[in-house]
């Protein structure tokens, strides 16, 4: 995936400026910045929910207008159908393309590895909110899009909750095989998730940082021992708190 110069304004105040990034198949990238700054304007941009008045992305060399079948989004809420059971929920994309069989069969297939065993014919209500977030990934992940787009999945978790979260997905992510682009304002979460960190700052906000992890084997060991490097990307962030 490449952005290329991608700006956006709201009422004449502008959010997003010039930014520009590319995420290699297969790449795990998180985009932090504070709160405000225009990390979730740039994944509704992606997909397909705002349209930029500068600007451009592409996928493979073909350039996105609008909403694509490259991207599956997950928001922060879990958005599970209370009516409908885990295995309806995760299956849901599939029920709109009429292909419930065979995603059914992919996804019991799935469900030990996202931690689901024994859920299949419960309802949300009967599971706690990090197995509810593991219903909504693993929905998210058996969608056929090759990208996807987490806005803040685990922000509205409890600390413990989301460390084991995080724990779980470093441990999925050979699985998946998908190219992740993340959205957080957490610089832990970032920083013990990703590849690579791409820093939003300033205002308008554009890309003002880079941090390359991809050969470092990741550990909490290796996270609590980050001190100067999460200093730095807080100083950046420090004070940056704009509307979007």
């Amino acid at each position: 995936m490449e952005i290329q110069d991608i700006s956006i304004a709201f009422e004449g105040n502008s959010v997003l400026d010039h930014v520009r990034m590319q995420v290699a198949k297969g790449e795990f990238v998180t985009l932090i910045g504070a709160s405000g700054c225009g990390k979730s304007t740039l994944l509704n941009i992606l997909a397909g929910v705002l349209h930029p008045q500068k600007g451009s992305f592409f996928v493979d060399g073909q350039r996105i207008k609008g909403i694509s079948s490259h991207f599956a989004y997950m928001p922060q809420s879990d958005l599970l159908l209370p009516w409908k059971t885990i295995l309806d929920n995760v299956t849901l994309y599939a029920q709109i393309h009429h292909d419930v069989k065979n995603a059914r069969q992919k996804a019991l297939a799935e469900f030990p590895a996202f931690g689901l065993s024994g859920y299949e014919n419960a309802y949300p209500h009967e599971l706690s909110g990090g197995m509810r977030q593991r219903a909504a990934f693993l929905r998210t992940a058996l969608c056929a899009a090759q990208i996807m787009l987490l806005d803040e999945p685990f922000g509205a978790l409890d600390v413990i909750t989301r460390n084991e979260m995080q724990d779980w997905l470093l441990r999925l992510r050979s699985e998946l095989q998908k190219t992740t682009l993340l959205v957080t304002h957490d610089i832990d979460e970032a920083l013990y998730l990703s590849d690579r960190i791409l820093v939003l700052g300033g205002s308008p906000a554009s890309i003002v940082k880079e941090i390359d992890l991809r050969n470092v084997v990741k550990s909490r060991d290796w996270l609590f021992a980050q001190g100067d490097l999460r200093k730095e990307i807080y100083a950046i962030l420090r004070g940056k708190n704009h509307a979007s």
